[in-house]
């Protein structure tokens, strides 16, 4: 998505308000994280994105923009390359 300030917020924004930390939950009675598990579900956990000639296809304004959903805690990231 575009890389501004104001649209990282208001994504985030969104994501707290439709999935608030101690909301009553079901999950949370075993790890107190369900809110994580729900916004991760709703955006999903993996992409799929375009390389052409070795390069990232994407828009003028689009970029790539990584949620911490249940941190802050490291993170690894797995790029896997198909094609031809």
């Amino acid at each position: 998505n575009e890389h501004e300030a104001g649209l990282m917020r208001d994504i985030l924004n969104k994501l707290q308000q439709e999935y608030p930390r101690g909301a009553g939950w079901l999950h949370d009675r075993i790890d107190d994280n369900a809110n994580a598990h729900l916004a991760s579900a709703f955006i999903g956990s993996s992409r799929t994105f375009p390389v052409m000639d070795r390069r990232l296809v994407r828009g003028t304004w689009q970029n790539i923009f990584l949620v911490e959903m249940d941190g802050p805690r490291s993170r690894r990231i797995v790029v896997e390359v198909l094609g031809e």
